[in-house]
C-alpha cells in the first residue's frame, strides 16, 4: 500500500503546485501589462473630439465575450445593438464630443435593427451635434442607415447599391424527382401560406407565397423610403425611379440624384469635420473610435462582475427553437425556462421583457417556453419586445404576453405547422441498388424514412399537425384580447405579416422597440424611469474569466480596479478548474419532430 499513497501523494501535490504555477503565470502577465500601462496617461477625451462609429463589424442581439479558433487571438468581445445604443446615449449627453462620423459599408442585421439604430441616431442629432456619414461602397442596408446623417459623402469612384428590395427562392422538387426522392409533406389544414415546404413540393412561388412576399416586401420598402425622403428630402417617386433605373451604379449618379451630398476622398474628411466643428486649420483635432469610447464608459470589471441586482429581467430568446440546452445559434427550451424561472422566483425583479428574435422551431420546446411565461405573469408582468424576426414559434412563445412590442419592420406571425418526412426508397434502389426489407410486431412497427407513409399512417400524422396548428390558435386567440379562435385562423395560415400589418390585425399591442418595452415593463413594475436597473438572462457561460481576459487592457484603470481584476482572476481561474461545463461530449437527437418555422 505504501507505493500507492507515495503516488496518490505525489500526485496531488503536483496538481496543487501547477496550478498555483498556472496562476502565478496569469498574475506575472497582467502585472506586467498593467506595469506597463499605470505610468501612461490614463485615455482620456480632450476637446475637439468626435466619434468615429466605425460600424463594419457583425453587430448581433446581444454582445458577449466569444472563443476564436485564432491562436493569436483566441478570446474575442463581440458587440450588441444595445452597445452601440448605449454609445450613442453617451457620447450624446458628453460635452467633449461635437458629432460623429459614421462609417459603414454594408450591413448583417435585420430590418428592426437598422430602424432601431437608425431612430437612436436621429435622436443623437436631436442634441444639436452633427452627423456626418462616408464611404467607399453601401449596401442598401448601410445606405439605409447613413441616411439620417446631415451630410452623407461617397468615395469618388464608389457607388450604393439601391435597386430595391427582392427575394429569390430555391426549389428542389424537379431535382427530387430525378433523384426518386419523395418528400411527404404535412401542412396543418388551410396552412395554404406555410411556405417553408414549397421548395419541396413546387418548381415555383404558390401564389399564396408570392402574395406574402410581395406584400412583406412592400411593407418594408415603404418605411424604408418614407424615412429617406424625410432625411434626404427626396420624393418617393424619385426614390423608386432611382432604384428602377439603377442610377447609383457610380458615385457621379449617386451625386447627381441627391442620395449624397459630396464625392470626397477619405484623406479630405478632416476639413470637412473641421469646418462643422468651427475649427481653425491650427486647432488640433480629436478622432474618438466606437470601441475606446464604449471601453471608457463601461462600468468597471468589477461591478460588471458582481452585477447580481436589477428590477427588470431581460431574456434573450434568440435563435431557433429546440428542446434541451440551448446551443450556439439556437435556443433551448430547458436555458429559456430556467432563465425565466430564475427573474420569476428573483423577489427583486418586478418585471419579465422576453426580447425574441427567433424563426421557430420545436413545436414542443415553444409550447414548454409558453407555459413556463404563463406561469410568471401570475406573479409578475411579462412584456414581450420582438427583433427582427418572431415568427411561427417565435410568435407562439410571445402570444401570452401581457404586452407585445414590435417594430415596423418586424416580421412577425407565420402562425401555422408542418411535418415533413422524406421517403429515400426508391433512390437507394434505383441509383444505388439498395433494397430494404422489414420484420414488424405490429403493423406500424418499423416505420422509417426508406419506405411510402400509407393510408393511416398519413391520416396520423395529419391528425397531430392539425391538432397543434389548433393549439397554436387556441393559445393566440387566448393570448390577444378581443380576437376569437375563428379569427385568429382568418390571420393564420402560416402566413407572415410586417410588424405594421401585425398591429392593425391586433397580433400585436404597439410598435416599439426594447427600450420602450422595458419603460412599459417598469410602469407596470411600478419602478421610475430613473430607477431601472437591467438583469441579463440567461447567463453566458464562462461569462465571467473571458471577460477578465479580454480586458488585458488597462490603459483606464486604475490601480485599485488593477488589483481588484487580478483577485477576481485568480478566483474565476479556480472555479474553472472544477466546472462541470462541458462533461455532456456526446448527444443523440431523434431525427424528425414536427417543427415550427
Amino acid at each position: 500500500m505504501r507505493p500507492f499513497w507515495r503516488s496518490f501523494w505525489a500526485s496531488i501535490f503536483a496538481y496543487v503546485v501547477l496550478s498555483a504555477f498556472i496562476i502565478l503565470i496569469i498574475n506575472i502577465v497582467v502585472f506586467t501589462v498593467a506595469g506597463s500601462f499605470m505610468s501612461s496617461e490614463e485615455f482620456k477625451i480632450s476637446e475637439n473630439s468626435y466619434l468615429e462609429m466605425d460600424l463594419n463589424f457583425n453587430i448581433k442581439e446581444r454582445g458577449g465575450i466569444e472563443t476564436t479558433n485564432d491562436i493569436n487571438n483566441p478570446i474575442s468581445k463581440s458587440f450588441g445593438v444595445n452597445d452601440v445604443i448605449s454609445v450613442l446615449k453617451k457620447a450624446e449627453k458628453d460635452e467633449k464630443i461635437k458629432g460623429i462620423l459614421l462609417k459603414i459599408s454594408s450591413v448583417n442585421m435585420g430590418m428592426s435593427t437598422i430602424d432601431n439604430l437608425r431612430k437612436s441616431l436621429s435622436d443623437f442629432k436631436q442634441s444639436g451635434k452633427f452627423i456626418l456619414a462616408y464611404e467607399e461602397n453601401l449596401s442598401l442596408g448601410a445606405y439605409y442607415l447613413s441616411s439620417v446623417a446631415d451630410n452623407l459623402y461617397l468615395y469618388p469612384e464608389g457607388m450604393i447599391d439601391f435597386r430595391g428590395l427582392g427575394s429569390e427562392l430555391m426549389f428542389f422538387k424537379n431535382a427530387l424527382d430525378k433523384l426518386d426522392v419523395d418528400i411527404q409533406v404535412i401542412r396543418g389544414k388551410g396552412n395554404k401560406f406555410k411556405s417553408a415546404v414549397e421548395p419541396f413540393m413546387y418548381d415555383q412561388m404558390s401564389p399564396e407565397n408570392r402574395l406574402q412576399i410581395k406584400k412583406l416586401l412592400d411593407d418594408i420598402w415603404g418605411n424604408m423610403t418614407l424615412n429617406i425622403k424625410n432625411s434626404r428630402n427626396i420624393s418617393l417617386e424619385e426614390l423608386n425611379e432611382i432604384a428602377d433605373s439603377i442610377y447609383s451604379y457610380n458615385a457621379k449618379g449617386c451625386l447627381d440624384n441627391n442620395l449624397v451630398d459630396g464625392l470626397v476622398y477619405e484623406d479630405q474628411l478632416d476639413s470637412i469635420i473641421r469646418k462643422n466643428m468651427t475649427l481653425e486649420i491650427e486647432d488640433q483635432l480629436h478622432k474618438i473610435s466606437f470601441k475606446d469610447y464604449l471601453k471608457k464608459n463601461t462600468n468597471n470589471l468589477t461591478s460588471k462582475l458582481n452585477l447580481n441586482k436589477g428590477n427588470i429581467a431581460v431574456v434573450y430568446a434568440i435563435g431557433d427553437i429546440i428542446s434541451g440546452e440551448s446551443v450556439d445559434g439556437s435556443m433551448g427550451s430547458a436555458t429559456i425556462v430556467k432563465a425565466i424561472n430564475s427573474a420569476k422566483d428573483d423577489s427583486t425583479i418586478k418585471a419579465v421583457v422576453l426580447r425574441v428574435n427567433s424563426p421557430g422551431g420545436s413545436a414542443l420546446a415553444s409550447d414548454v417556453i409558453w407555459r413556463s411565461i404563463e406561469k410568471t405573469k401570475e406573479l409578475k408582468p411579462v412584456i414581450v419586445s420582438m427583433g427582427d424576426l418572431a415568427a411561427s414559434g417565435g410568435y407562439y412563445i410571445s402570444c401570452g404576453a401581457d404586452r407585445i412590442f414590435a417594430e415596423n419592420n418586424t416580421i412577425t406571425g407565420s402562425i401555422g405547422v408542418f411535418g415533413m418526412i422524406p421517403n429515400l426508397e426508391k433512390m437507394m434502389e434505383n441509383k444505388i441498388g439498395v433494397t430494404f426489407d422489414r420484420v414488424e410486431t405490429n403493423e406500424h412497427a418499423a416505420f422509417t424514412m426508406f419506405g411510402a407513409l400509407d393510408k393511416k399512417e398519413l391520416s396520423t400524422f395529419q391528425k397531430g399537425v392539425d391538432e397543434i396548428y389548433d393549439t397554436f390558435v387556441s393559445k393566440v386567440a387566448n393570448g390577444r384580447d378581443g380576437l376569437k379562435k375563428s379569427d385568429v385562423h382568418e390571420i393564420a395560415k402560416g402566413r407572415v405579416w410586417s410588424g405594421k400589418e401585425a398591429l392593425n390585425i391586433q397580433l400585436i399591442d404597439e410598435i416599439g422597440n426594447l427600450e420602450a418595452a422595458i419603460k412599459y415593463a417598469a410602469k407596470e413594475g411600478d419602478i421610475t424611469e430613473e430607477d431601472i436597473k437591467i438583469k441579463q438572462y440567461p447567463k453566458i457561460k464562462n461569462d465571467e474569466l473571458l471577460e477578465l481576459l479580454s480586458n488585458l487592457d488597462f490603459q483606464s484603470q486604475s490601480k485599485n480596479e488593477i488589483n481588484e481584476l487580478i483577485k477576481n482572476i485568480n478566483k474565476n481561474f479556480s472555479t474553472s478548474l472544477n466546472s462541470k461545463y462541458g462533461k455532456d461530449k456526446f448527444q443523440t437527437i431523434f431525427p424528425f419532430e414536427i417543427r415550427i418555422f
